[in-house]
């Protein structure tokens, strides 16, 4: 990290190492972890072992999951110029997320359960939304510039596993959140006309990625680089390849991995830049971490305590004050992931001379 603060040779793309931004960033470790998980068997939520299991689990999602929700908001109150370019966010929003949340404690079966499923449609969405703002990034530290067509044509096929995991079956989100299932079945041919698109979306997650990727490779101009690809297919092979639940549980794991591994980088970059910096990317980066973990904890393992104190159910107070910390996160992440001109973002993913001048990109949007 120390080698990535200062200015980038020409021809290099990563942030920090290539083993460390494909790995953790561009999502090889996510390809890895589910080779070993399909190979073994292994099951999170669902036979013998679940309880060893669960409690593995607990452990990662308390040094990952937890710390990356918080880290967002971390990123927002430390970031140069937040207070002023986004007042709102940072003075307002926070009681209004509160605010919702005491009115879905109050009427769970009304409110709070819409909130929970709001959160679980979301989050494929934004999970996939990274994914194509981490394509356009490195593709852009790769001076590949991509006109308005083929950007949202590269948003478009990131998006596809949301896509199908909102047709996918079960109750309290997607498609099942909007509409009863009962309705579809109700239908005649309706429920095997979904599995028909969902089995095409299958296909088209990974087939259309290497079709985009081999168009824009053309004419002999920079092209997107590998990890951009590897982003792209890494968040398709949860969704895909594994049941919903299942999906969900460990698409989240390696996407809170991949968060804190890009947001750790950004913030170490910023600060070690400020004039009179006296500490090294690694103690910036072990701080931004360590303050991220600790308010991680107070969010997800304090908060809902409180709110058991206060006489509400500790389930409800649970799962809403859980889907309460997401959509405050992923609000917070469509706007402290935008590159303007006088951006600090902006500064950082352009620490080379091969990097094109125009073209912006939202790592989770």
């Amino acid at each position: 990290m120390s080698a990535a603060v200062g200015a980038s040779p020409p021809s290099r793309v990563s942030l920090v190492h290539p083993l460390y931004d494909g790995m953790l960033i561009g999502g090889g470790l996510s390809v890895l972890a589910f080779v070993a998980i399909a190979a073994s068997g292994v099951t999170l939520l669902d036979g013998p072992g679940d309880g060893e299991n669960i409690a593995r689990l607990a452990v990662i999602v308390f040094f990952a999951n937890s710390a990356h929700f918080a880290s967002s908001t971390v990123r927002l109150y430390t970031k140069r110029n937040s207070f002023e370019e986004h007042p709102f966010l940072t003075m307002v929003f926070p009681l209004v997320c509160v605010a919702i949340l005491g009115f879905c404690l109050v009427f769970p079966e009304a409110l709070g359960r819409h909130l929970w499923a709001l959160y679980l449609t979301w989050s494929p969405f934004h999970y996939s939304a990274q994914a194509f703002g981490i394509a356009s990034l490195y593709g852009r530290r790769a001076g590949c510039t991509l006109d308005p067509l083929q950007r949202r044509w590269l948003r478009a096929v990131c998006l596809l596993p949301f896509f199908y995991a909102f047709l996918g079956p079960g109750q309290s989100m997607g498609l099942a959140w909007l509409v009863p299932p009962e309705w579809i079945v109700a239908v005649p041919g309706l429920p095997k006309a979904i599995n028909m698109v969902r089995w095409a979306l299958a296909l088209a997650t990974f087939a259309l990625p290497l079709v985009l990727f081999a168009s824009l490779a053309r004419g002999g101009r920079p092209r997107l680089p590998f990890i951009s690809l590897l982003a792209i297919l890494a968040n398709g092979l949860w969704w895909v390849f594994f049941p919903r639940l299942e999906a969900f549980a460990w698409a989240t794991i390696f996407h809170g991995i991949q968060y804190l591994a890009l947001v750790v980088v950004f913030h170490a970059k910023e600060r070690s830049a400020l004039p009179g910096n006296v500490r090294s990317p690694l103690q910036h980066g072990a701080i931004f971490y360590g303050i991220s973990l600790v308010l991680g904890y107070a969010l997800f393992q304090v908060w809902p305590y409180m709110a058991w104190g206060l006489g509400f159910g500790w389930a409800e107070s649970m799962i809403l004050v859980v889907a309460t910390i997401n959509l405050h996160h992923f609000v917070v992440d469509a706007f402290i992931w935008r590159f303007r001109p006088s951006d600090s973002n902006r500064r950082v993913i352009e620490d080379q001379r091969n990097v094109a001048a125009s073209g912006a990109a939202s790592p989770a949007t």
